[in-house]
């Protein structure tokens, strides 16, 4: 039992300091340790900031959780941090001092809380923020300096409070460096420029409020770029007072969107603005009809006008001059009216035009008016009801880039729709009710870069359909009914990089060989949610792949009707320099061990919900750069696959969902590179089997287990339901030092020498005494049993304590009680060794009084004190030690013998009391231990103090 009981002493006190965990509660972490990181603590149901947050935070998302404050400890360890989002929780109180020691913070989001007034001290520290956003509150005050220490404050989101007026805002406009301000929802009935607007102020955002007078009575906001007041007002009307139209100089972008106000009042305002340089006016959502006369004067008065949104009104027709004026426009916004004709010189005086929309309205065919803007780019159609396209829809538009007809009812295209369009580089047709593309694109579309064909029902691609497209780098063909695809249907694609081939009724018949010919440069192809399936795992003739040098990426998921059951074995033939490949939902039950080995660049593997189980280690032998592995819902039932790959290079594993009870130290050691491990929704056991994951979990720098504080037990059914992490592993000890030394004895007797020659040679020598103390012990054991002991205590002490020992202790236990005591400064004989002394006195002595102090726990003579009365104690099973406190010690920090003292169930622990009236009931205590007999199993309650301690 000795070279056992000294092994686990070796093991106790080679346990180093705690380190911080990686593994947080209900967070996950972002970014390298060492460095600045990132921690998502979003809608967990958090009730309080976790405690546990490590010092190098930068950003922090603690959104939609229900923390009721924010107290000063929260972040005070925080000096990193730069961005705060505390968004959608139920915070009412802010302590002051909370943001004390977050000086590094530029952004606060507390957004959607319920913070009532904002103090003065509420936001000491944060002398860097430069954003705070406190939209969704029930703010109703603010106190004089509350922003007066925001020194760098450019943007305030007060947006859907209730501060009513502009008064309760005087503290906001005192802070000068602020740039940008959001006050709409707030119940604003006045707005004027005489109550102390911050004249650096760029942006203004007051919409939303029923404001009924406004008066820009001074050059406060000479400096204002925007000014939005869509939306605000009450009963149509709306008071402005504009003294100086110069007031508003510097003002380019002015937001009137749904404001309560008549056309004519409108325009009114707008004619007062005349000094002003309006590039953007937005009037939407306004009621406006073509009698209004609107339009004709807003350009008139602002000829400069480069932006008009007229969005959500009811025009059903345009007159032909009503943009005369508007000859600089660069882009109109006419969607969601009810237009169904534009006369043909409507637009014709819109010679800058850029873009323009007309999504959203009742065209049935593509107005000829359009035509004649030769200076468009882009053109909005989508969403009306026009049925087909001809020839001249699009004649003189040599200069567009973008044509969006998405969300129509067209049936066909052909090669000559589109003959003027050449430098055309996007063209959308998704939605609508394609059934073929009867002939080729012309090559008037070579400059095409994207084509968007989703959502038609289209059932077959035609050979050298996009032959004319050279310069097409994306196509996509998502949701048609495709399950032909001739060979060849994507020749001259030379450029394309991504195709988009996703729920359509694509089988293994429509994979026939040349059909990917052509497209030699795809790099990314997706193939998820159609309906191919194999009868065997057999190899192919014609791999279907087999053209696809450059592909990166495959998405193959989800196949309908039976699936993709058996995945034959040279299917990826061809993809030598694939890097994601994602072939979950199949269902596949058996994988060849050749299949990746034709994907030698294979990096990124996704076979989740796929019956697989057990993983082939060969399967993913070819796979050496391999960095992210997703194995969910496959029924795993071991990580044993992990011990014959080379994941040199693998940091992403995610096994949730599967059959795993035990996760063994070897799994861990075969992915050295992990950062991300993510092993939910498994059935663990609760037992010693996981003492190394749980504890690894954690406190591992490098890999964080994700959720891992979610993880219940599955087994045994006691423990049913109960969080791993909460399974404690201290009655683990001494089963798992029991095999290692049955194990290893020879490992640990030459590990022993080791120390002894270089550097633990004062341990080799404690070791030594201890044997000699066993031989002492066992060879006049029965001698001792007649005779008497020298002492009746042997006092274990650190000199900083003498003092206390020497005036307290010696006198009250000899003097008063008569016992008699040996100390090492009185007793020991001198000239021979100290580590002899110790062991002989010890055992010449009933019993052992150990003075704890944390002088005392720092101290190497008394740790081998206590470590030899230890050793006695766990030898001859008999109550030899008294330990007594003259200071309160945190129990992390006590000496691992303590411990290893509870588990032989010995409770002697005594305290020195704070109150002098207490000592006497102390001195009665220690009297009564020293009097309790040795072999007793059980003491006197009465002689028991309570030390704190964690496991409690």
């Amino acid at each position: 039992m000795l070279f056992l009981q000294l092994f686990s002493a070796l093991i106790f006190f080679s346990q180093g300091q705690g380190v911080v965990p990686y593994s947080l509660q209900n967070c996950v972490v972002h970014g390298k340790w060492s460095k600045r990181i990132k921690v998502l603590c979003y809608h967990q149901n958090l009730s309080q900031v976790p405690s546990d947050l490590p010092w190098n935070v930068s950003s922090l998302d603690l959104s939609e959780n229900r923390i009721a404050s924010l107290r000063q400890s929260d972040f005070s360890k925080l000096s990193l941090l730069q961005v705060l989002n505390v968004s959608q929780n139920q915070i009412h109180l802010i302590a002051e001092g909370t943001f004390t020691h977050t000086s590094s913070l530029k952004i606060l989001n507390l957004t959607s809380n319920q913070l009532r007034v904002l103090s003065s001290s509420m936001f000491d520290g944060l002398g860097n923020l430069t954003v705070l956003l406190l939209r969704k509150n029930n703010i109703d005050r603010i106190e004089p300096s509350a922003f007066a220490r925001l020194m760098k404050l450019k943007v305030i989101d007060l947006s859907s409070n209730k501060l009513r007026s502009l008064n309760a805002l005087d503290v906001v406009f005192k802070v000068k460096s602020l740039e940008e301000l959001h006050i709409r929802e707030n119940n604003i009935t006045h707005f004027t420029t005489k109550d102390n607007v911050p004249m650096w102020l760029r942006e203004l955002d007051a919409s939303h409020n029923p404001i009924s007078f406004i008066d820009v009575a001074t050059d406060a906001l000479y400096r204002l770029l925007s000014l939005d007041l869509s939306f605000s007002g009450t009963h149509n009307h709306i008071t402005w007072i504009i003294q100086d139209p110069c007031f508003l100089k510097g003002l380019k972008r002015l937001y009137l969107g749904g404001i309560f106000m008549t056309p004519l009042d409108i325009l009114t305002v707008v004619q007062k603005l005349n000094c002003s340089l309006l590039e953007e006016i937005h009037l939407n959502e306004l009621n406006l009809t073509d009698s209004d006369n609107l339009i004709e004067k807003v350009c008139l008065w602002h000829r400069n006008v480069k932006t008009l949104n007229l969005q959500g009104n009811k025009f059903e027709s345009i007159k032909g001059i009503v943009f005369e004026n508007c000859t600089h426009l660069w882009h109109l916004d006419l969607a969601h009216n009810r237009l169904k004709v534009v006369p043909c010189i409507s637009f014709q005086p819109l010679n800058s035009l850029q873009s323009l929309s007309l999504a959203n309205n009742e065209f049935t065919a593509v107005p000829n008016a359009t035509s004649n803007i030769m200076s468009l780019k882009s053109l909005d159609l989508s969403f009306n009801q026009i049925r087909k396209i001809v020839p001249n829809d699009f004649a003189n538009l040599k200069n567009l880039e973008h044509l969006t007809l998405a969300g129509n009812r067209i049936t066909k295209i052909n090669s000559d729709l589109f003959p003027d369009l050449h430098n055309l580089l996007e063209l959308n047709l998704g939605t609508n009710l394609l059934l073929e593309i009867s002939r080729p694109f012309s090559d008037s579309l070579g400059k095409l870069e994207k084509m968007e064909l989703a959502g038609n029902k289209m059932s077959s691609i035609k050979k050298e359909t996009f032959r004319n497209l050279t310069s097409l780098q994306f196509l996509s063909l998502l949701d048609n009914q495709i399950s032909t695809i001739e060979p060849g249907a994507f020749e001259g694609l030379s450029r394309l990089q991504t195709l988009l081939l996703g729920t359509n009724k694509i089988t293994k018949e429509t994979l026939q060989k040349g059909i990917f010919q052509g497209v030699n440069s795809l790099v990314d192809l997706q193939l998820f949610e159609n309906y191919i399936s194999y009868e065997t795992s057999e190899e192919l003739d014609n791999p279907p792949f087999i053209l696809l040098k450059s592909l990166k990426y495959l998405s193959l998921n989800s196949q309908r009707h039976r699936g993709l059951l058996n995945f034959p074995s040279n299917f990826l033939q061809g993809l030598e320099s694939i890097v994601r490949i994602h072939a979950g939902n199949l269902p596949i039950t058996d994988l060849d061990p050749a299949t990746f080995s034709y994907t030698p660049t294979l990096q990124e593997l996704d076979l989740s919900s796929n019956p697989i189980n057990p993983i082939s280690p060969a399967l993913l032998q070819p796979g050496p750069k391999l960095t992210e592995l997703h194995l969910n819902k496959i029924g795993l039932q071991s990580l044993d696959f992990v011990l014959h790959v080379n994941f040199s290079k693998l940091s992403i594993l995610r096994v949730s969902g599967n059959k795993l009870n035990v996760i063994e130290l070897k799994h861990i050691r075969a992915l050295p590179y992990l950062t991300f491990l993510d092993l939910r929704q498994n059935p663990y056991t609760c037992s010693c089997d996981n003492q190394m994951f749980l504890s690894w979990s954690l406190h591992d720098l490098k890999t964080q287990v994700l959720y891992f504080y979610q993880y219940t037990c599955a087994f045994p059914l006691a423990s049913k339901g109960r969080k791993l992490w909460a399974f404690h592993t201290s009655s683990c000890t001494v089963n798992h030092e029991f095999i290692l030394f049955v194990t290893n004895t020879t490992t640990i007797i030459l590990l022993m020498i080791v120390c002894i020659c270089f550097r633990w040679r004062w341990q080799g020598i404690y070791a030594y005494h201890l044997l000699l103390a066993y031989i002492h012990d066992k060879r006049y054991k029965r001698m001792r049993q007649h005779t008497k002991y020298d002492y009746d205590a042997f006092v274990s002490y650190n000199t900083h304590d003498q003092e206390w020992v020497i005036n307290e202790l010696l006198p009250t236990l000899e003097d008063k009680y008569h016992w008699r005591l040996c100390l090492h400064h009185r007793d020991f004989e001198p000239g021979k060794c100290i580590l002899k002394n110790i062991v002989e006195n010890i055992y010449a002595s009933r019993k052992t009084i150990c003075v704890i102090t944390r002088h005392y726990l720092e101290s190497e003579w008394c740790s081998k004190e206590i470590q030899i009365a230890s050793f006695r104690l766990f030898d001859e099973h008999k109550d030899v030690l008294i330990l007594i406190f003259l200071e309160q010690i945190p129990s992390g920090s006590l000496s691992s013998y303590h411990r290893m003292r509870k588990l032989v169930k010995k409770k002697t622990y005594l305290m020195w009391p704070r109150e002098e009236k207490e000592i006497p009931l102390f001195w009665h205590k220690l009297n009564m231990a020293l009097k309790t007999s040795e072999g007793k199993e059980d003491e006197d309650p009465i002689l028991s103090g309570i030390i704190p301690d964690e496991d409690q």
